[in-house]
């Protein structure tokens, strides 16, 4: 027999418990005629088996159903589910704080913070060290800040000596120039890169030309070129970044922007841009589109991923009407515009990974020239012509 200072000895709980597993009904102590209560080796032995079924995750009035009757199976089965989610969100959890401190990637949780709070993700980079350049990257690009560094070396690896960094034609670009229904004198050009369409935008109107990009190696190889071809003094490289532009309202009569709107938003751009037009300036815009009802499940899979905001053709349309724009004209690029982009990307990256191995910009490159070669038609670049009202 045993006093209960000694059956909590035994077991390894405190008197108060004791008390209230009597309470409960789970033990029965004897009560001496000194007023003592003792407990017999029954009670030690159902004490440790409801520590066994506690350690299953049973609550002590579960235990005592468990212990007078036969076991409810539902009841098991039940809690059994409630453990299973709540070790996933535990081992979810665990993956998060050690891909936070680089001991596995956070690339699937850049993606899914992506799609549900964007603006707070992105402020978020910038409060972890990266500067709004670098955030963007990571945003749209690397997708996992342990690797960043390393990912966009990679990158520009490739795109250093490519003319072009996005699907387009100095056809089209001269295309939706013709629509721009006036004669442009400050044209505000927004993600230039090396100046293809600077280029065509110098040649074919009179305009001074405010050539904007985030690389500086870009900005310096459209300077020597514009000098090259006699429009040096009418084109201004500015390196600044899309979603903070230094310069005032009414300033452009065009803005122009090919390709590059969707590392801030298509519709934040519309609203912040539309700032920077004259009363019946032009906006023009290309994005990324779906162009079939029924798009293939590998290329949605691919860009609900790389692309969660892509939205069809009607879509982007009315987020243009609603943010205050008159649609003058809209064309999807042709394939001839793709190809000028994608196969000297495709060689430059077939050429570089017998020596990139491991490199995570090459494999996300190749899957975006497999999803360009099987579905294009399903998906497509539309060039959007805009009127600010």
């Amino acid at each position: 027999m045993y006093r209960i200072s000694e059956l909590a000895d035994r077991v390894r709980l405190s008197r108060t418990a004791l008390l209230y597993y009597e309470k409960l009904g789970l033990i029965e102590g004897q009560r001496l005629d000194n007023g003592y209560r003792t407990y017999g080796e029954r009670d030690v032995q159902r004490v440790k088996l409801i520590q066994q079924l506690q350690a299953g995750g049973l609550t002590l009035k579960e235990c005592l159903a468990c212990l007078d009757a036969k076991v409810d199976r539902s009841l098991l089965l039940n809690r059994l589910g409630q453990l299973d989610e709540e070790i996933a969100r535990k081992q979810q959890a665990r993956e998060l704080l050690a891909a936070l401190l680089g001991k596995s990637g956070l690339r699937d949780w850049h993606e899914s913070l992506d799609k549900v709070a964007p603006d707070a993700h992105l402020e978020w980079l910038i409060r972890q060290g990266f500067d709004e350049k670098q955030a963007l990257h990571l945003k749209w690009l690397s997708k996992d800040m342990n690797t960043h560094e390393q990912y966009m070396a990679d990158f520009m690896r490739v795109f250093n000596d490519l003319e072009r960094w996005g699907p387009g034609s100095e056809d089209e670009t001269l295309k939706a120039l013709e629509a721009v229904p006036f004669k442009p004198k400050r044209i505000l050009e927004i993600g230039c890169g090396n100046g293809i369409a600077t280029s065509v935008l110098a040649e074919h109107t009179e305009a001074d030309i405010t050539a904007v990009d985030t690389e500086q190696p870009a900005l310096d190889r459209l300077s020597q070129k514009a000098s090259k071809l006699g429009f040096g003094e009418r084109i201004n490289p500015v390196n600044a970044c899309m979603t903070d532009l230094p310069f005032e309202a009414d300033s452009f009569d065009v803005v122009w922007a090919e390709g590059c709107a969707y590392i801030m938003g298509i519709a934040n751009a519309f609203e912040s841009w539309c700032k920077l037009l004259s009363k019946g300036g032009v906006l023009v815009l290309s994005d990324m589109v779906w162009l079939s009802e029924k798009p293939n499940d590998e290329a949605k899979a691919f860009f609900e991923r790389e692309y969660p905001d892509m939205t069809s053709v009607a879509k982007r349309l009315e987020q243009a009407n609603s943010a205050g724009y008159e649609v003058v004209e809209h064309f999807s690029l042709s394939h001839d515009a793709w190809d000028a982009y994608y196969k000297p990307l495709e060689e430059k990256v077939e050429a570089l990974k017998p020596e990139l191995t491991q490199s995570t910009a090459i494999s996300d490159l190749e899957t975006e020239l497999n999803v360009y070669h099987k579905h294009l038609g399903d998906f497509g670049y539309q060039v959007f012509v805009l009127k600010k009202i």
